[in-house]
């Protein structure tokens, strides 16, 4: 007779604040198994369906890595499979269950529209020889579909969502799971250094997806020992005045670990409000413009699960679905190589196709151009950013890109276009992020950096390319068009 448990890791590659793993625990000291399971099933056909980076999924590896190692201290053996989609992860997931007698698959589960189709997949296969599968909310900080307003919908204005979300945790608290005690072992003090132990192990996958070296971004151990800790104490107080300044680091860089799972976004959220209770009431305090971020992510993903066709990459805003977007080839193959001519542009797209990270006021400088300097669909941008992005993730980058076409809940109105130059001018005042990535135009005076064409005319130096449209006459074509 099957009675034993299985843990079935997704996006959610940790073992603090995971319930499916706290829960397995409980499961499997109720009902000791010979053998204690978890599974990670990769899906390269899938991510390439996704556009998933290949940055990202490199980085998830290494994760899994690191999971492996920790799972040990709990007699826990991870099982890395490989499947091709999402039709056949569930067929070898419940090929293995019925291989080890399984009874019982923990998860946690995901928002987007082909993860939820997997998942009912995935009960109904399971249930056909005995099995259930429980699944738990461990992506946001409010759980989906509590915060409503009066007539029991989802907000579609952010400001009134952030204020019920605020209610909703002075009224019920935020409850992280714990960390579980595990007891040590004998391989506690035998193991090699985790790095070399990733060195060794990550050369055994073939996954047969293109990836790009993530090296530069540590693991969660070292994010959470040293990352945190320095943003809490020395960055977050002035996170409001540097959040926008591209050329300093002042974020937080754990965007990449919410969009692995790697890290809770509730467990941070509790540290911050642990350290800045009073944040719940007073949202003029300097730290709440990282609490406000938090909020926005949250925001996002709730707008997912009460509208799911998002992830069909639908205008959430229907009246903009006759768009005849032109969508220009070579202006868009310009914009992605990073050849506008608008040098804040071009710094910011070889930024993100450089290092797979791009600083989150340039994401919206960059998009506001495509869409309305260039006119080209949003959801070209949505899929070079996805392609490229550490920190992809379905629900931000769209809820991005819709709020900067203007096209989105709560978005960016048409008639709103950011000017690329002054914008330039006001968060990059030096050109310091502008020369560090355009370093033909690095020598070039700090008046003369932003639109630099007049003045290379002038010195007659010709290695930067000429704008390839005139901000004027774009912004009031991009009138006209949305007008229609």
């Amino acid at each position: 007779m099957n009675n034993h448990s299985l843990l079935w890791f997704r996006r959610d590659i940790r073992l603090d604040d995971n319930p499916a793993f706290n829960h397995y625990l409980q499961a499997i000291e109720t009902a000791p198994q010979t053998h204690n399971y978890a599974i990670f099933v990769a899906t390269p056909e899938q991510w390439r369906k996704h556009n998933v980076a290949g940055i990202q999924i490199d980085l998830v590896q290494r994760h899994l890595q690191w999971l492996k190692q920790q799972l040990k201290h709990y007699q826990i053996t991870l099982k890395i499979i490989e499947a091709t989609n999402f039709h056949s992860q569930v067929a070898m997931l419940s090929e293995f269950c019925q291989q080890h007698h399984i009874s019982q698959v923990f998860a946690n589960g995901e928002p987007e529209i082909n993860e939820l189709a997997r998942d009912q997949a995935a009960h109904q296969q399971l249930a056909t020889h005995g099995c259930q599968m429980t699944v738990f909310e461990a992506d946001v900080i409010v759980d989906k579909g509590s915060v409503l307003n009066k007539q029991g919908e989802m907000f579609k204005v952010f400001t009134p969502f952030k204020k019920a979300w605020l209610n909703q945790i002075k009224q019920y608290g935020l409850n992280p799971f714990p960390s579980y005690e595990r007891s040590p072992t004998d391989s506690d003090n035998q193991e090699a250094p985790l790095e070399q132990q990733n060195a060794d192990s990550c050369q055994a996958f073939n996954w047969n997806y293109p990836i790009t070296d993530s090296s530069k971004w540590p693991l969660i151990d070292d994010v959470k020992q040293q990352v945190l800790p320095l943003f809490f104490r020395y960055k977050l107080a002035e996170y409001h005045n540097n959040r926008d300044i591209p050329g300093i680091k002042g974020t937080s860089g754990l965007s990449p670990y919410f969009a692995i799972g790697a890290l809770s976004a509730r467990q941070v959220c509790h540290q911050l409000l642990q350290q800045c209770p009073e944040l719940l009431d007073n949202d003029k305090l300097p730290q709440f413009s990282w609490l406000n971020e938090l909020i926005w992510r949250d925001f996002y993903r709730h707008l997912l699960f009460h509208y799911p066709n998002l992830c069909k990459h639908q205008n959430f805003n229907q009246k903009f679905d006759a768009l005849p977007w032109p969508n220009d080839q070579q202006r868009f193959d310009a914009w992605c190589q990073g050849k506008t001519g608008y040098p804040i542009v071009d710094a910011a797209m070889r930024q993100l196709t450089t290092t797979g990270w791009m600083h989150n006021r340039l994401r919206m400088i960059v998009a506001s151009f495509l869409t309305k300097h260039l006119l080209i669909d949003w959801r070209l941008g949505e899929k070079f950013f996805n392609q490229h992005l550490i920190d992809g993730d379905f629900a931000a980058n769209n809820g991005g890109w819709q709020w900067s076409a203007g096209t989105g809940c709560d978005a960016q109105p048409y008639f709103r276009i950011f000017n690329p130059i002054s914008q330039s001018e006001k968060f990059d005042p030096e050109g310091k992020f502008i020369r560090k990535y355009l370093p033909q135009l690095a020598k070039l005076p700090n008046k003369e950096i932003h639109f630099p064409h007049k003045y290379l005319a002038q010195v007659k130096q010709t290695d930067y390319w000429p704008a390839i449209v005139d901000h004027k006459s774009a912004r009031l074509a991009a009138l006209d068009f949305y007008k229609v």
